[in-house]
């Protein structure tokens, strides 16, 4: 294997030797990895150096015929969960062959950055200001040391899609200001001091807006996040708030770096999170999972007319075996494929927390039955199931 300068070499030599070991190889490297001519969701997926690929939480930009794929890169153990080194890119020009372009944006060892090594940092998703000529990267950042206790949302923009991305900023979203339409009567209302979690007398609280008052001074909850950007040209942060019980859609500025502060709320208290947001045919889709942790459960689907809603809840896309937990997966993204009509896949990780560098990768074809997009598992597949 071709060794890498610098800090990508290391860790490209770093996944090598992990690969190995998942694939029970005493000379990490040394095969060169056949093309691949499809999909195999869940085994391990080696980019053409024979390395798993490490790029989990991901999310994919298609930019000058290419495709971008950027995600959380991973270490072995539990301190794997933690960011050691910051987020991979990958390059693909068929989505099934990827090559290593190595750390698009380093952790800092400097004490009490940010993004300070040992620090969260996931879902990464990178969109491309046609304006300005900047690739921005938005993802979810928890404070070293904080545990889930910051939920912050950061930004890094590049000149080049593989970066290096230089750090801007962390911040809770939309300080300051109320959602779309929310009525002038629940700003002031007074709230008990204690009520007690899941009764319905606290859904009712959190529907009306109990956290949104909490946190209107310093910014709202920021965690799972997705980024869109419309026909338009205007760009959308999607995240889960309130605790996770609530996704926010935010509208970013014409740069794509800040907040207007302009959001909405979907369905309060409905407990949602990992969002990917798609359009077809003129219409919003919006798929979620619930919150149990790093284990798998029912997908969400809904729908909209406009991305500021009202939306609808569809129930789960998913159907067949292993539907209820979204075949041991969590959405991340939904890729649409260039040069086919209709043509989505369902990007989704199958999360290992006790040893993360080993999270699979599950791709799965979206296909529309009776106007409804619908996910069922193939242990194997290639683009052809769509229509050119």
């Amino acid at each position: 294997m071709k060794r890498k300068q610098g800090l990508t070499g290391f860790l490209h030599f770093l996944g090598a030797v992990a690969a190995a070991v998942l694939l029970g190889s005493c000379s990490p490297g040394t095969a060169k990895q056949a093309k691949n001519t499809g999909f195999k969701p869940g085994e391990l997926w080696l980019d053409t150096d024979s390395v798993h690929i490490n790029a989990h939480g991901g999310g994919i930009l298609f930019f000058n015929n290419t495709y971008y794929w950027f995600g959380e890169f991973k270490t072995a153990g539990v301190a794997g969960n933690t960011a050691q080194f910051g987020v991979s890119c990958y390059s693909s020009t068929d989505l099934y062959n990827w090559q290593n372009e190595g750390i698009a944006l380093e952790v800092s060892d400097q004490p009490g950055s940010d993004i300070e090594k040992g620090c969260v940092i996931e879902r990464p998703k990178v969109i491309y200001n046609q304006q300005t000529g900047k690739f921005v990267l938005w993802f979810h950042l928890e404070l070293k040391g904080q545990g889930y206790a910051a939920a912050r949302t950061a930004v890094a923009v590049a000149d080049r899609v593989t970066g290096p991305y230089t750090f801007v900023k962390s911040l809770r979203p939309n300080q300051g200001q109320w959602p779309l339409g929310y009525p002038d009567e629940l700003k002031t209302k007074k709230y008990a001091d204690k009520l007690e979690w899941w009764t319905p007398e606290w859904y009712q609280a959190i529907d009306e807006g109990l956290f949104l008052q909490r946190d209107l001074e310093g910014g709202q909850m920021s965690r799972d996040m997705q980024l869109f950007v419309d026909d338009d040209g205007k760009a959308y942060h999607i995240h889960s708030s309130e605790d996770n019980l609530t996704l926010h859609i935010s509208e970013l500025t014409d740069d794509y770096q800040g907040f207007t502060g302009k959001y909405s709320r979907i369905f309060p208290a409905g407990h949602n999170e990992a969002p990917a947001l798609f359009k077809h045919n003129g219409t919003y889709y919006l798929m979620a999972s619930g919150c149990t942790g790093w284990e798998p459960n029912a997908a969400r689907l809904f729908r909209a007319s406009s991305i500021w809603g009202p939306w609808e809840a569809l129930g789960n896309p998913c159907v067949g075996a292993d539907a209820g937990l979204t075949f041991h997966s969590q959405s991340t993204y939904i890729v649409p494929v260039q040069g086919k009509k209709d043509a989505f896949i369902y990007m989704g990780d199958r999360w290992t927390p006790k040893n993360p560098i080993d999270g699979r990768y599950i791709w799965l074809p979206i296909q529309f039955e009776n106007d409804l997009p619908v996910i069922r598992w193939h242990d194997a597949w290639d683009l052809s199931v769509f229509i050119d």
